[in-house]
């Protein structure tokens, strides 16, 4: 009789405590999410850890279950990226006429093989799928790194998703309004040979991998910068060390760069430069942001 009643009761009252999760449910999404961002974590000396994973097999066993979280943060990253893949796909025509204006347009580029305009819309899909992606990615990887870091730098890791996003689009935008229209242009009087109608294989590969790789290059302030701030990077040694990253720099450039003259390589280098030098302005203020947090008596290196 009481089992009854109670279910009774259960059935009535279901309606008032649905309403009442749905009610709550922003404030302890809050609640949890406060906790998570301001929740401190232990901090421990890198040898103490290897040290540790070496002999104790409870850490260890804890090892294998962040290696497991990983895997679990990697999967679902890759299918964001096959997500956003997909949305790209539909509206890949769109973009294949629009990475086809500095030559002229679709019509002075010709497919060799059968399969080959599918290969290209699979490509174009990919890159675009990829910056679309980037937000959710990062917002991945942030997820697995959250829970070992300090609530300032957790903070900093998530507003620097939506930066990194831009930032990537930043180096595509430069790659194709910058550097592909000069580029191009030098390319096609360099040896006076024609080239009315290029494989459209070879340049929307020519294309899409320097909108990826100087993407890619222009996220390195924000990298120094959170490198900095968990304590990785001094700003001092970035500073001494500028020439021997400008020689760095230009190796990176002549790879990116698929074209062994001066000026597309200069073109690449000019900005990585800046963002170099940005860069270790950027680590100055991670720098000094965690000397003032961490207190000059508990600094670490």
């Amino acid at each position: 009789m009481r089992r009854f009643g109670r279910g009774v009761r259960q059935a009535l009252t279901l309606p008032f405590r649905l309403l009442w999760w749905i009610i709550s449910f922003p404030f302890r999404a809050g609640r949890g999410v406060y906790r998570f961002m301001t929740a401190e974590s232990p901090e421990r000396p890198l040898m103490d850890v290897f040290t540790d994973l070496a002999q104790d097999s409870k850490v260890r066993a804890l090892f294998w279950e962040q290696v497991e979280a990983l895997r679990m943060h990697l999967l679902r990253a890759v299918l964001g990226l096959g997500l956003g893949a997909g949305i790209a796909f539909t509206f890949a025509g769109q973009l294949l006429k629009f990475l086809a204006r500095p030559i002229g347009g679709l019509a002075n580029l010709q497919a060799l093989g059968i399969t080959e305009p599918v290969g290209i819309y699979m490509q174009v899909s990919l890159l675009s799928g990829f910056a679309l992606a980037l937000p959710y990615i990062a917002f991945e990887f942030w997820l697995f790194a959250a829970p070992g870091l300090r609530p300032r730098e957790r903070l900093f890791g998530l507003i620097a998703i939506p930066l990194a996003a831009l930032l990537f689009i930043s180096g595509a935008a430069f790659t194709f309004f910058i550097f592909l229209p000069p580029a191009l242009q030098f390319l096609q009087h360099f040896t006076g040979i024609p080239m009315d109608h290029p494989q459209a294989r070879l340049y929307f590969s020519f294309v899409t991998n320097l909108m990826l790789w100087i993407g890619i290059a222009f996220e390195f302030p924000l990298v120094i910068y959170a490198l900095t701030a968990v304590g990785f990077l001094r700003p001092q040694a970035l500073a001494r060390q500028w020439r021997l990253a400008i020689v760095i720099i230009a190796i990176l450039a002549a790879a990116i760069t698929p074209t062994v003259d001066p000026f597309s390589m200069g073109l690449v280098m000019l900005p990585m430069i800046v963002l170099y030098f940005l860069s270790i302005g950027l680590s100055f203020i991670a720098y000094a942001g965690r000397s003032i947090s961490a207190g000059p008596s508990q600094e670490r290196a």
